[in-house]
């Protein structure tokens, strides 16, 4: 496969959202979140302070999604040299395919969970109902956790890809 220059700068652009967009998800989940334990014991100022960052976090993270999304479909096309039948007849297609499958369903788990749950839980926050935001909370992490499980299966297919 041979790449343009213009090929390998929207690669590099790729890649390199790809390791904000992952990268900050995980910082969120592994460093501000326990920190946020350590800064404050009130369920409702910490809750506040993650919401805060997230949203913040949230402007670039959209950001960097659209553009994923836009230089994942470049990418797309000379990795498949503009046949898109061969997502479905070779082995590098079929790992691509699944891999915009996975990038599908974490943008649906993702924001699904970001529009439903992250409204819900800073307006609990607001009207103090701390029993049914703990419950609520559970779902999420859940679901963001489901969501971190995508993103690295995601690297894996995008690993593979290199092989095929």
């Amino acid at each position: 496969m041979y790449l343009t220059l213009i090929d390998t700068i929207v690669l590099w652009i790729h890649v390199f959202s790809a390791i904000f967009f992952v990268g900050g998800s995980f910082f969120i989940w592994v460093v501000v979140v326990p920190a946020s334990f350590k800064i404050t014991d009130d369920e409702k100022l910490r809750t506040r302070i993650v919401g805060l960052i997230g949203k913040q976090f949230a402007v670039y993270t959209n950001i960097s999604l659209v553009i994923l999304i836009i230089s994942g479909i470049y990418n797309a096309t000379w990795y498949l040299n503009y046949d898109f039948l061969a997502l479905f007849n070779t082995t590098g297609g079929n790992i691509l395919l699944v891999k915009i499958i996975l990038v599908g369903a974490m943008i649906l788990i993702m924001y699904g969970n970001n529009i439903y749950h992250g409204k819900r839980i800073m307006q609990m926050v607001r009207e103090g109902r701390m029993d049914e935001l703990r419950k609520l909370r559970k779902w999420s992490h859940m679901l963001s956790f489901i969501t971190l499980g995508l993103m690295i299966a995601i690297i894996f297919a995008a690993v593979a890809l290199e092989f095929y």
